[in-house]
């Protein structure tokens, strides 16, 4: 009528029940505690620890993954919400506006002299010629024959960096700042050191409006050479240079502020992420009363307490009987569902020992109860049942750690313990 195996698990539920009798006003056992009631059976009164707290409104129900999915999204979109709201906005700043500003400006692009020539004395003669007419008609108050015949000059001899800021200063008679600049820049190339070519590109951008650039290319030319029109132009620009730059560099300071915030928000999140994933994984693993796969209705934490599987002894139950005479190497297929895992290498029958351990003493002991409902422990015990190598895993955990000493000097006998070493008093 019933099976071998199944007797035994009942047979090691009802020790249970009389080693820790507590565990039957458990909700989980409700059931069986009614059955025996009904039979006049006299139960012991619940401890004062077993005590219910005075009753407190139903808590909320625990949120689901999916809620938790939900959750995270309207988090999101707030944040998303909140790095609009918080979006750096410079304010306008008022620039006065000097005199002689050239807006209108007609570009045309010049030509260039070709740097790869060889330039020889009768080129350089030829050039200076060009100069000296470019020069005349400038006088005369003739910008373009000024400038195309400093055009000429620069092509006879491109490599002077004078050419090319002369022809830049025509170019600002001729309201052409931003040819001018070009031609300055083509001079620092050529000579870095020459003050001209900062003079006359600091001009430039000064009737551009672009004080800032004017401001640094007169001080630049004032190092090279101190030349009194370049620090009379210089001190037209320096207070306008001198608040935009400031500007600047507050909204700098502001940008970089909330770029550290932001970085502290996003570290912020992660941590926020990782402590929901943890959270929801304990639920996960605490859900359905028990571990899986217990006895119905389970014992809290243990799952009920079917399949202690290797017991000495115990012939035909799950898990078999294993290990070597003299010694336990571990408890191996473990009480699925409740002890899951056991101690890899099987419970060996001890010399002399041959029977069922004292399951009595294991029960009672409060540590080992108190184990058995911790989540983590059991969800350490549930892994190993499934590959008794994961053992290893645990080798630093001092929770998991203690738990399997405690099991080991109940069971007696020289306890293999954690992975890496043999059973005491086995064999090899």
């Amino acid at each position: 009528m019933f099976q071998k195996e199944q007797l035994d698990l009942l047979k090691q539920f009802v020790m249970a029940c009389k080693a820790n009798p507590q565990m039957l006003h458990t909700p989980q056992l409700a059931f069986f505690k009614e059955w025996i009631l009904s039979l006049g059976a006299t139960l012991p009164k619940p401890t004062p620890t077993e005590e219910k707290p005075k009753e407190k409104p139903a808590p909320a129900a625990e949120p689901t993954i999916d809620d938790d999915s939900d959750e995270e999204e309207e988090e999101e979109e707030k944040e998303a919400e909140e790095s609009e709201e918080e979006e750096l906005v410079e304010s306008d700043l008022d620039i006065p506006e000097l005199d002689g500003l050239i807006k209108n400006e007609t570009d045309v692009e010049l030509e260039m002299g070709d740097d790869s020539v060889d330039v020889t004395e009768e080129m350089m003669d030829a050039s200076n010629d060009k100069r000296s007419e470019a020069m005349s008609l400038l006088s005369d108050g003739n910008f373009d024959g000024a400038i195309a015949a400093f055009t000429e000059a620069i092509k006879k001899n491109p490599c002077s960096a004078n050419m090319y800021a002369k022809r830049a200063s025509v170019l600002l008679k001729a309201k052409r700042p931003s040819a001018a600049i070009r031609d300055c820049e083509k001079a620092v190339t050529i000579n870095k050191d020459s003050a001209q070519p900062y003079k006359w590109r600091g001009r430039a951008y000064r009737l551009l409006g672009k004080y800032v650039e004017a401001y640094h290319d007169f001080q630049k030319a004032c190092q090279l050479d101190c030349d009194e029109t370049a620090i009379e132009w210089k001190k037209e620009v320096e207070p306008i240079a001198k608040k935009i730059i400031e500007h600047q560099k507050k909204y700098e300071r502001l940008r970089a502020e909330q770029e550290r915030n932001r970085k502290i928000k996003e570290a912020k999140k992660r941590r926020e992420a990782a402590n929901r994933e943890y959270e929801r994984s304990k639920r996960q693993q605490s859900s359905g009363g028990g571990m899986p796969g217990g006895f119905p209705g389970g014992m809290p934490g243990m799952g009920g307490m079917p399949g202690m599987g290797g017991m000495p002894g115990m012939g035909g139950m799950p898990g078999g009987m294993g290990g070597m005479p003299g010694g336990m190497g571990g408890m191996p297929g473990g009480m699925p569902g409740g002890m899951p895992g056991g101690m890899p290498g099987g419970m060996g029958g001890g010399a002399g020992a041959g029977g069922m351990p004292d399951l009595n003493a294991l029960f009672s002991d409060p540590e080992v109860m108190s184990a058995m409902q911790d989540p983590e422990v059991m969800a350490a015990f549930q892994d190993v049942s499934q590959n008794p190598a994961n053992i290893k895993k645990y080798e630093n955990n001092p929770k998991v750690k203690k738990v399997i000493e405690k099991l080991q000097a109940k069971f007696g006998g020289g306890a293999g313990g954690m992975p890496g070493g043999r059973p005491a008093g086995g064999h090899c």
